[in-house]
């Protein structure tokens, strides 16, 4: 430790430093978030109130932000702003009814272990960067993981897991989507936040309030509470701020690169939290994406995304 504190660092480690702490904060709250989530919504709380107290309190905690730069910021445009608004409550409510259907277990592999897949099938169809080295072997890594996950719950889960499935990775798509367009558009991780807090929540408020006041009013004050510092802050607040720092210091390929320690903490996390213990698939679908993630993100080898000239 006073080794590190007395030799100073150079002027480049410093934001990659920051950038990987972001990420590896960020994923921490994947974690917790998909296991509280899966938690909330087989336990009588539903997605649209859930959603409600998610951005809810963002938009809230933001509003700053969002004065400055009002309804939709100027010089977005109309493109990139979708695409920012698709990781906000068009996002969490596919996410959340398929978080009905799939274990905890399989959530991480399907959802934040697919993100680098989408984040490179993205940047290569749509802005012609290239897939190059131990990133093409990583991604088939992933799908081969997917594929063990998914052909098993529409073989053998008789409780229609395969729909949750589709929908996690249709979230994993949006989130792609989102990464691309907030490194395009110029705003900072705080802006970002602050738009699409705002905009889910009013997108949600017809449909989440009545389903909010329906839940208050069955005496389920403490779950709300509990959703609204881990759904609203962690992740509407800290984890949204974390994953941008993450992209600006890193670059988008390599902001998703940690993002195997989220599948794995997410399964062991819901073995004592929702009493979920992964089945042989789901393991062997947690070790395949997980392996692949890392071979994807170019840590091992350098240089494996470039853009295409």
């Amino acid at each position: 430790m006073s080794d590190l504190a007395c030799t100073p660092s150079p002027p480049q480690a410093r934001p990659a430093l920051l950038g990987w702490i972001a990420a590896l904060a960020t994923v921490t709250i994947w974690a917790l978030w998909a296991v509280g989530t899966r938690h909330a919504v087989t336990h009588d709380l539903p997605p649209a109130a859930i959603g409600l107290v998610r951005f809810g309190v963002p938009a809230l905690v933001l509003i700053p932000f969002s004065w400055r730069t009002g309804l939709f910021p100027k010089g977005l445009s109309l493109a990139k702003g979708l695409g920012l608004l698709g990781s906000g409550a068009p996002f969490f409510l596919i996410v959340a009814f398929g978080m009905q259907f799939a274990p905890a277990a399989e959530i991480g592999p399907l959802l934040p272990g697919t993100m680098p897949l989408f984040v490179a099938l993205i940047g290569w169809l749509v802005f012609g960067e290239r897939l190059t080295g131990m990133r093409v072997f990583g991604f088939a890594l992933i799908l081969t993981g997917i594929v063990c996950i998914g052909g098993y719950g529409v073989l053998f889960a008789a409780n229609g897991a395969w729909r949750g499935h589709l929908l996690l990775l249709a979230g994993a798509c949006l989130w792609g989507i989102y990464t691309h367009a907030y490194r395009r558009s110029g705003l900072s991780a705080l802006q970002a936040a602050a738009l699409i807090g705002l905009w889910s929540f009013l997108i949600l408020l017809p449909f989440g309030l009545p389903a909010l006041v329906q839940v208050l009013g069955k005496g389920m004050a403490g779950p709300i509470i509990v959703q609204a510092l881990l759904q609203g802050l962690l992740s509407g607040v800290a984890g949204v701020v974390l994953y941008g720092m993450a992209i600006d210091r890193l670059g988008a390929s390599r902001a998703a690169a940690v993002s195997p320690l989220s599948i794995v903490m997410a399964a062991l996390l819901a073995i004592p939290v929702l009493n979920e213990i992964p089945s042989p698939a789901a393991w062997i679908g947690i070790i395949l994406a997980t392996s692949g993630v890392v071979l994807a993100s170019g840590v091992l080898k350098q240089g494996g995304f470039t853009a295409a000239r």
